[in-house]
């Protein structure tokens, strides 16, 4: 059986996200990292604004991967959409092959359809995967970094 690619609201997709997330922020989020507690009522919230994206893979049903997109008119690009990563993640069973490749490529089909001009795509450092970014054609912009500043 393929994998199949779909747009899915988060209502459909929500307790099938949630089993994967738990592997998926064990595999990206050292120990000192805050603990995974999703806001999914802003995450509705988003979605009802128009402004929230979620594309699946699954095989024979079962989720296998997402890629979750924040849309919205750029603030320093007046009058542009851009798409921002959320969340991408692919369960350790399906990362051989064209997998990831063609999720992300029918969440920019599906993007672009909507009228989004840029997607911007963050990686982890330790974690990175720049080589498929740069094969389906991304630019690396800039570099993040953050410090925690609590107690």
């Amino acid at each position: 059986m393929p994998i199949t690619y779909q747009q899915e609201f988060l209502i459909s997709c929500q307790a099938d996200i949630e089993v994967l997330l738990k592997e998926h922020w064990k595999e990206v989020s050292p120990e000192y990292l805050l603990k995974l507690d999703p806001d999914w009522e802003i995450y509705s919230d988003l979605e009802m604004s128009g402004s929230l994206s979620i594309f699946t893979a699954r095989f024979d049903g079962k989720l296998v991967g997402y890629f979750v997109a924040i849309c919205h008119k750029d603030l320093h690009h007046k009058g542009h959409k851009f798409a921002y990563n959320d969340s991408l993640y692919l369960d350790k069973d399906y990362r051989k092959g064209l997998t990831g490749a063609k999720l992300m490529k029918f969440a920019e089909k599906c993007l672009k359809e909507d009228g989004v001009e840029a997607l911007r795509v963050s990686t982890k450092r330790f974690k990175p995967f720049d080589k498929l970014l740069c094969w389906l054609g991304y630019t690396h912009e800039e570099n993040t970094y953050t410090k925690f500043l609590r107690g």
